[in-house]
């Protein structure tokens, strides 16, 4: 166990990105403005009074540019527009607007990997001859065999299958093949070709101009593919690649050198030349999507002219164990402030299973990454999930940096275990044969107002472009909103705590003299953190409670296993 000595100050006169708490709303599920059953801007910007009540400093929004929505708004045809399904750029601007006025900030989420194969530059190289210049602005390549009947190389899609889709020419032969690192309806663009840089100088600028602040980089390893496009050894479909032994044992160039297409250095001057672009402005930032390891890796990614902050999905693939969370605490504070970067925690996203549901389960049992549980798979404890969920939101949210939030974890959503085929839209579903569910489980549309229609209020109408699982009506926002001791109550209580104790820019120790073997302790700016992790309750130390996840816990009393406590010494 780490000693009581001081593992991160604060930094002064810190920007805001540093110590925010940024909600995560993904606008076709959060709230229906129109009523046909899919949420939108207007909707954002209706529930924006609700998003100040909980506490929150900045929304950060997943892809609502123009889209024919082959992988919900990832694949993208136009990036200076909105699409339709979402209202249009006034609806943008009123969301800023009103934001502002709440002291919200609004972060776009930026897909620079790939576009829609319905881009008008993909449908120009697609009418373009071979080596054109249309052509160069994504991967064209030759098939290998006689004919060139087979792919480039041997890459996989993320989404499952083959990375790579033979093109028909206009005169009905067969003829070169394009990259697409996800679905086929994505090519991949070529980031070494100028005119990529360039044209998305001007997508940066363009969404700063109408107030946003700033992105979250969709793949921000990716973009860089090495030189000669070289077959990989180990055939893997997570984001961040596999590797032929364990990543301690080799250094980062080993690692970058073991996966073509993930973390390739050259995608560092990339981000300088945004992270320039940015500067032009007033305190913008940009956080990564980047599935790098180990953190000492990732750390790299956000140098001072670099990233300002990267997802730390080593927190976020973390176990509810005092152990393992130990670990990758002191890894992240460490190799972020080496490098004078804050860390990030994170426990729940659009990509992954819902933490709620997550910790239901022994984590060597879960799925792989990008994939969700459907109901074939071991169906889980919703109560236990949700106790755990609760305590380790409560220890996550008094750590010093800047925290995410995925929309509904306040409500405590578990995920959607048992949605059928049918309903079923992530990529991954179709292209896997229904080997691989996807991620439709954690993105279903929320229940604002329990047994209001259909959709628990989610839309007017009852319209629902997923389907609600039964149990939602009993985590509706308004069953929890005021309710003593709800999951809801408790997230505002922490928030409200950790902005008036400025936990965010705090100061951390870990606290030996409040821990025993079951408990894991800090002390940040004078608020200590106590959870426990094992069977039996232990007496909490003398102060003032300022939140607790166990509503019956009273000053020198006992907390219970799987509980958290926040206590002002």
């Amino acid at each position: 166990m780490a000693n009581n000595e001081i593992l991160y100050q604060t930094i002064a006169n810190a920007q805001w990105w540093r110590s925010s708490v940024i909600y995560q709303i993904y606008p076709r599920s959060f709230a229906d403005g129109n009523g046909d059953g899919i949420g939108d801007l207007k909707g954002i910007t209706e529930k924006l009074p609700y998003l100040a009540d909980l506490g929150i400093d900045a929304i950060w929004c997943s892809p609502f540019f123009k889209s024919p929505q082959k992988d919900a708004g990832y694949d993208v045809s136009d990036y200076k527009d909105i699409d339709p399904l979402f209202g249009n750029l006034q609806d943008f601007d009123d969301l800023v607007s009103a934001s502002k006025k709440l002291g919200i900030k609004v972060i776009v989420d930026l897909v620079p990997n790939h576009t829609s194969d319905q881009h008008e530059l993909f449908q120009a190289a697609l009418a373009a001859p071979e080596g054109s210049a249309e052509r160069a602005m994504y991967i064209f390549r030759d098939g290998k065999g006689k004919n060139g009947e087979l792919p480039p190389n041997n890459w996989p899609s993320v989404f499952g299958g083959n990375a790579w889709t033979r093109i028909t020419n206009a005169d009905g032969t067969a003829g070169q093949w394009y990259l697409h690192i996800f679905d086929s309806s994505q090519p991949d663009l070529d980031w070494t070709n100028p005119a990529v840089l360039e044209m998305f100088d001007g997508v940066l600028r363009f969404w700063l101009d109408r107030g946003a602040a700033g992105f979250r980089i969709d793949v921000a390893h990716g973009m860089i593919k090495r030189a000669g496009l070289p077959d990989i050894e180990v055939i893997d479909t997570t984001m961040g690649g596999a590797t032929a032994k364990d990543e301690k044992d080799l250094t980062f160039a080993e690692i970058e050198a073991f996966n073509p297409y993930w973390g390739q250095p050259e995608v560092h001057p990339i981000i300088r030349r945004w992270r320039k672009v940015l500067e032009e402005y007033d305190d913008r930032l940009m956080a990564a999507e980047a599935w790098l390891g180990p953190l000492d890796r990732m750390a790299n990614w956000v140098r001072p002219d670099e990233y300002h902050q990267a997802f730390n999905f080593g927190y976020l693939d973390c176990p509810w164990d005092k152990a393992e969370l130990t670990a990758v605490i002191n890894e992240s504070l460490r190799a972020f402030g080496n490098v004078g970067a804050p860390s990030t925690w994170v426990l729940s996203n659009h990509d992954v299973v819902r933490h709620a549901t997550r910790f239901a389960y022994e984590h060597a049992t879960l799925p792989a990454q990008g994939d969700g549980i459907g109901p074939d798979f071991a169906q889980p404890d919703e109560a236990k999930g949700l106790r755990l969920a609760r305590a380790a939101s409560a220890f996550m949210l008094g750590l010093p940096g800047g925290a995410y939030i995925y929309q509904g974890e306040e409500l405590g959503l578990p995920e959607h275990t048992t949605l059928g085929g049918a309903y079923r839209q992530d990529p991954t579903y179709a292209r896997t044969q229904g080997k691989r569910v996807g991620r439709d489980g954690c993105r279903v549309p929320l229940p604002w107002v329990s047994k209001a229609n259909e959709s628990n209020g989610f839309s007017s109408t009852g319209e629902s472009w997923l389907p609600q699982p039964s149990s939602f009506a009993r985590y509706a926002r308004d069953l929890q909103d005021g309710v003593a001791g709800s999951t809801l109550e408790v997230y505002k209580r922490v928030l409200k705590m950790r902005k008036q104790f400025n936990l965010g820019a705090g100061n951390f120790r870990w606290a030996p003299e409040f821990m025993d073997e079951t408990t894991l302790a800090y002390i940040n700016n004078g608020v200590l953190v106590l959870a426990n992790f094992a069977g039996k309750s232990v007496v909490i130390p003398a102060g003032e409670i300022l939140a607790t996840t166990q509503t019956d816990l009273t000053i020198e009393g006992e907390l219970e296993h799987d509980q958290t406590v926040w206590i002002k010494l």
